[in-house]
């Protein structure tokens, strides 16, 4: 792998960000931090998704205009990217004009094809979901499944993209390449979706729909969501029809595509369609992850339980969001829905950062100062030993886990570790030892502990890169260096620390604390 190219969904606009939209941000942003730990060349990509009905109808109630709630709600999306520290590379608009002038273009180029034609139309539209919806997949109440709203009869003279024509190509390539859609469980889902797929509307009507980019060649269209929407992943990049851009020719195919399982079928069916019939590679990997509720219960408005991020950082006055990134991400197991709770993120961190992690460092860097002044001694050096081998096995483990992009399940090979050398401390006891003053011994314990201790923070960067940073400055260890060198890039003989320099890495959140704020309200 020379390059990594990764997206996420871009979200939409019609209202502000929540822990939802968080889970996948930061989730990608992990796995994107992992992989520029390997690779030179790295792309992280995400926006924001702005056209079509909810948003017009939105602007209309506040007596604004359609982009004057897109840079608002935009804007708001980007300032909690970077709350949360979200590294992306690129931030891509569906109202930027780079995106525009692109989708017109590709949109003539399916028409010119042949792969989009224009048809008079009756269906049943979800507003919810901006789709037409077939009435087998309506409840037996007639309702939307996601949205639990009875969609509209609509009639209208609609383009249609030719979808049916690349069913058995898609197929095939599924069948072809196992990799393409993660987690594996979801495969014979998105097959199934496939059987029943029908051509698919790719514009509305002005009269219906106005916020939207204008079909070329026709004044009474916008283009719908999905060659719109869609696009976004090749128009950042600066792919057109006719010359695509050195940086597309550079990235593309994303090596991952991350988004909600409720989105799944968009990006399987219709999206790998529309690149076939453009003649374009499709991605490597589409990764589809579950949805976060709220102790328990799916997010929503009128339940009023939509948690914002920067309320959860405030709330538990976290000044740098290490905690809640390694919460959420840890919420789940590849694939799975999550769950968000005030006292399991308490009881997590507190468990996995402060006490295993936090307190591993701490303890080991004191016993360094007290018995031999913060100072390695060359002898203290041994290869070979039980806490090394661990260490480089969890190091390629969790190198394993992100090539699957099983981001909780390399969490967890990083904390097992952890827990294995905080038992090598308790089985040697370095204080017994330097009590007894067998100090060669007790100085072989104490650097076997903080070499670990270096790889735990080269694995941890991708999740806490702030902990990471600490625990690298406190043991003074180079942390640029790439994820294949740790092994051979150990801590060296010499003074690392002095007792001005430590501090905990990260301190216990209160069990209290939560109680004590609710209280305070």
């Amino acid at each position: 792998m020379n390059k990594f190219y990764l997206t996420t969904a871009i979200d939409y606009v019609n209202g502000k960000p929540h822990i939802g939209h968080a889970y996948e941000k930061i989730m990608c942003d992990v796995i994107y931090r992992h992989f520029t730990q390997r690779i030179e060349d790295t792309y992280f990509l995400t926006g924001t998704d702005e056209h079509g009905v909810k948003i017009q109808k939105t602007a209309e109630k506040r007596g604004i205009t359609p982009k004057e709630l897109c840079d608002e709600n935009s804007s708001s999306f980007k300032a909690t990217w970077a709350d949360l520290e979200i590294g992306y590379t690129d931030f891509i608009r569906t109202t930027d004009e780079r995106h525009k002038v692109v989708v017109q273009k590709i949109f003539k180029k399916l028409v010119e094809n042949g792969d989009i034609y224009k048809h008079s139309y009756k269906g049943l539209y979800c507003a919810g979901c901006e789709s037409f919806l077939n009435a087998r997949d309506l409840t037996e109440d007639g309702l939307c499944p996601d949205h639990l709203k009875k969609p509209e009869e609509v009639t209208e003279e609609n383009y249609f993209f030719r979808l049916t024509k690349y069913k058995d190509a898609i197929m095939a390539h599924i069948k072809a390449h196992p990799e393409f859609l993660q987690p594996s469980f979801k495969v014979n889902e998105v097959l199934k979706q496939l059987e029943d797929i029908e051509d698919i509307s790719v514009s509305r009507n002005k009269n219906s729909v106005s916020w939207g980019i204008p079909v070329p060649d026709d004044d009474e269209q916008v283009i719908y969501v999905w060659i719109d929407a869609l696009s976004n992943y090749i128009t950042a990049l600066g792919y057109a029809p006719e010359n695509p851009s050195e940086t597309f020719k550079k990235y593309w195919p994303a090596d991952v595509q991350i988004i909600g399982k409720d989105i799944l079928k968009f990006h399987a069916i219709y999206w790998s369609a529309i690149l076939m019939a453009l003649g374009i590679e499709l991605p490597k990997t589409i990764c589809a992850h579950g949805w976060i509720t709220i102790d328990e219960t799916k997010m929503s408005k009128s339940l009023g339980n939509v948690i914002a991020p920067a309320d959860i950082l405030k709330n538990f006055e976290l000044e740098k969001p290490d905690a809640l990134r390694y919460y959420m991400v840890t919420s789940a197991p590849f694939g799975r829905d999550g769950n968000y709770s005030d006292e399991d993120f308490k009881e997590k961190v507190n468990a996995d950062l402060a006490n295993n992690i936090g307190n591993l460092l701490n303890r080991s860097l004191n016993m360094l100062v007290k018995y031999f002044d913060g100072e390695i001694k060359p002898e203290f050096i041994k290869d070979g030993n039980d806490i090394e081998k661990a260490g480089d096995e969890a190091i390629e483990n969790v190198k394993k886990f992100f090539d699957g992009y099983q981001v909780c399940e390399a969490a967890n090979a990083i904390v097992e570790f952890a827990n294995t050398v905080n038992k090598y401390v308790a089985d040697s006891a370095p204080w017994s030892l330097a009590k007894e003053e067998k100090m060669q011994e007790c100085g072989e314990v104490l650097y076997n502990v903080l070499e670990a201790m270096r790889k735990i923070a080269v694995m941890l960067y991708p999740y806490c890169p702030n902990i990471s940073k600490e625990i690298f400055e406190q043991l003074s260890a180079d942390m640029n260096i790439k994820y294949d060198e740790v092994a051979n890039n150990k801590l060296q003989a010499g003074k690392i620390t002095e007792k001005t320099k430590i501090h905990p890495v990260f301190p216990r959140m209160d069990s209290e604390f939560a109680t004590d704020k609710k209280k305070a309200k």
